[in-house]
């Protein structure tokens, strides 16, 4: 009888560890940012490239492509 007892409790154990493991991935959700979201919805051809387009510069107002780099040179050489 006490043989089954050293059984029972390491399965009721894995048990109870794997089933608590399995609820916590369960609520975890992978955040994913707007431009991400944008990228995927014109990959799978939801939106077309003029949508994509308007709505990349409402999501980066501030678009760094069409700016001309900076002058860091300082003393004129």
């Amino acid at each position: 009888m006490m043989m089954w007892w050293w059984i029972l409790i390491p399965i009721v154990l894995v048990l109870v560890l794997f089933l608590y493991n399995g609820k916590n991935r369960q609520y975890t959700v992978k955040k994913e940012n707007p431009m991400d979201v944008l990228n995927n919805r014109f990959a799978k051809g939801e939106i077309t490239k003029e949508e994509y387009i308007e709505r990349k510069k409402t999501i980066n107002p501030t678009n760094t492509n069409n700016r001309k780099p900076k002058d860091n040179n300082k003393l004129g050489m």
